[in-house]
């Protein structure tokens, strides 16, 4: 498969600046993979294709407000920083991404908040676009987060024009998120009321959690034709021994194991054993999924609609077949289905 195979034309104005007004009430496409058979339904609807037994994957990650703005030292230039990860905790060292990054020079001194009481030094330009900063901060480390909570914004991926607004801090976070650590949300998770959980447990779904904390590496571009030479940006990935227990027991029953979003799906697929199990994992994932591949534990997932040639739909199209996802994704256009963080939602069985 080549970047090329995944191009196809996307109107504007199904990118979506907001989400849809209660979290279960987006639309939903259902997709059966072997008839190729697709419906419309609402994301609540799903609950009609899950039964007692079967098993839902989340992602219960959490998104921390990774957008900081920065008033340069002497200029006083207005810089956004993105803060992507944290390096070291003592020295309050993180990896950053700076715009415009033409302005930052290592020795740059860059101040935050109206009192600027957070200072950061850029020590380093480690990449094109990304830097690292040391945080100048004398309180203790609790104090530190908290300040850095206090000054970001949620992080609402650059697609969205508008403000952030008071809604975005709660609408872009799933209600089960639970460790902080991404800079953007397990979007398919948005679409999960608390009531629609309720409905599912009642019915007998049983739930499984991992925690994969998403970077910014899933949306970066792929820009070589031949995808195998794409390279993955690493993530943290957790999966405990209570979700092999739940996940292996329902696939030994033959049951339906629905990974919730392609983060979910990427964490099951970095930690498979050799018989085709799932395993406890505590470290890093540079996983990349595209066509042809086997799966190994999910056979159903839940996932937004995507960019043309992003990783995640390559995921798609690896897991519901290349043919049948340019079909779905025709008939999405045509139906003016929502796509991207705050779009619409699939489910694939």
């Amino acid at each position: 498969m080549k970047l090329s195979h995944f191009s196809f034309e996307l109107p504007e104005n199904l990118l979506a600046e907001y989400p849809a007004e209660n979290r279960d009430e987006s639309k939903l496409m259902v997709i059966h993979r072997e008839s190729g058979k697709i419906e419309h339904k609402l994301f609540k609807d799903l609950i009609d294709y899950f039964d007692e037994g079967d098993v839902m994957v989340l992602n219960n990650t959490k998104v921390f407000p990774a957008r900081l703005y920065g008033n340069k030292e002497k200029t006083g230039a207005r810089i956004e920083v993105f803060l992507l990860r944290e390096l070291n905790e003592e020295q309050r060292l993180w990896d950053v991404l700076v715009d415009p990054a033409r302005k930052i020079r290592i020795g740059n001194k860059l101040y935050f908040g109206e009192d600027e009481s957070l200072v950061a030094e850029v020590i380093d330009n480690t990449t094109s676009r990304g830097r690292t900063l040391r945080f100048l901060y004398d309180g203790a480390y609790i104090d530190f987060r908290r300040k850095l909570r206090e000054l970001g914004e949620t992080p609402l991926p650059k697609y969205i024009k508008r403000k952030v607004e008071p809604e975005d801090e709660q609408r872009y976070q799933t209600i089960y998120a639970k460790h902080e650590g991404a800079v953007a949300a397990p979007t398919a998770g948005l679409h999960f009321s608390k009531h629609l959980l309720k409905r599912l447990e009642i019915k007998g779904v049983d739930f499984a959690e991992l925690t994969l904390h998403v970077g910014l590496g899933t949306f970066n571009p792929v820009e070589v034709e031949d995808l195998s030479k794409h390279k993955m940006d690493s993530e943290e990935l957790i999966i405990e021994e209570r979700a092999t227990e739940i996940v292996n027991s329902a696939k030994k029953k033959k049951k339906r194991i629905c990974a919730v979003g392609t983060t979910a799906m990427r964490g099951l697929e970095s930690a498979v054993s050799s018989a085709h199990t799932l395993n406890t994992y505590d470290g890093w994932t540079n996983k990349f999924i595209f066509p042809p591949y086997e799966f190994s534990i999910a056979n159903a997932m839940v996932t937004n609609f995507h960019l043309p040639k992003s990783t995640l739909l390559m995921m798609v199209s690896a897991f519901i077949g290349h043919d049948l996802m340019k079909r779905a994704y025709k008939e999405a256009i045509l139906e003016q289905y929502k796509f991207y963080s705050y779009g619409d939602a699939m489910l694939i069985l």
